[in-house]
């Protein structure tokens, strides 16, 4: 099921955090939200859903428009900051959803200690959430997002705060949603992360979205003293001509700094977003 948002709008007083958003959630695919501070991606993620209601815009699943009971009852979502009840333990809080989505008390139970199995928190499942890392609440932040198998999966930096592993095991997690069936929405400055993870990116300025263009490789040439916003993007159809570039322009005496291969061009894509930055 296909949830497309047309023209959202959003204001909190005179203050417009989202002015034009469009975007399209495909089940199957992740899709990364990319943009600066301040854009509008955290507004967007709510309005999507359904935890905040449109200044104007439109949200339709396959063509059909939204309820938003219906939207919140199917979709997953996991803040930036997980807010937990620091009494209960884990294994509590993830029945305590699950119940609240209308799990029966036996299925919630077993719900949970999947879950604690999948984010790798079974150890610590009687625990107070009290006593928990930074990590390990994202960890469990997760899991409370997937208790309901969302057809629609939301995320405001998942990974912040997680260790390596526990990155690279969210981007295992999240690929094993979309592959059973889920549409998957990553908003996050780890722009490497991203890259590696993701099927589509959104970019977002202004409370506005647009559409990444195709993300073709190239290479970063940047000279001493030069800011990376400033530095150069080249395109060489193999490694041979990058490092003849390279050698002509150290003969020319070019003082380069660095010389890098993007795997994508979504570094450089955000940015060109936030070019004017000061």
């Amino acid at each position: 099921m296909t949830l497309v948002a047309t023209g959202l709008t959003r204001s909190f007083g005179k203050h417009p955090a989202v002015t034009g958003a469009d975007l399209t959630l495909t089940p199957g695919r992740i899709t990364g939200l990319v943009g600066p501070n301040g854009a509008g991606k955290t507004t967007l993620l709510l309005l999507l859903a359904g935890l905040l209601e449109p200044s104007s815009g439109t949200r339709t699943v396959d063509g059909e428009a939204v309820d938003e009971r219906v939207l919140r009852a199917r979709t997953g979502w996991m803040p930036d900051v997980f807010g937990t009840w620091d009494s209960l333990t884990p294994h509590e809080i993830l029945v305590t959803f699950a119940r609240l989505y209308g799990i029966g008390r036996t299925a919630a139970a077993a719900r949970a200690d999947e879950l604690l199995t999948t984010v790798h928190l079974t150890e610590h499942a009687t625990r107070p959430a009290s006593e928990l890392s930074r990590g390990q609440k994202q960890r469990l932040g997760l899991a409370r997002a997937l208790v309901n198998s969302p057809r629609y999966l939301l995320l405001d930096e998942p990974a912040s705060g997680m260790d390596p592993r526990s990155r690279v095991e969210l981007r295992d997690q999240l690929r094993a949603a979309a592959d059973a069936g889920a549409a998957v929405l990553v908003s996050s400055h780890i722009l490497t992360e991203l890259e590696e993870m993701v099927d589509d990116v959104v970019l977002m300025t202004g409370g506005r979205t647009q559409v990444a263009g195709p993300m073709s490789a190239g290479w970063r040439l940047r000279l001493v003293g030069q800011p990376e916003s400033e530095a150069a993007v080249v395109h060489f159809d193999d490694d041979e001509s990058a490092a003849r570039h390279l050698a002509d322009a150290v003969a020319a005496g070019q003082p380069v700094a660095e010389f890098t291969r993007l795997t994508t061009g979504l570094e450089q894509a955000y940015l060109q977003l936030h070019a004017d930055r000061t």
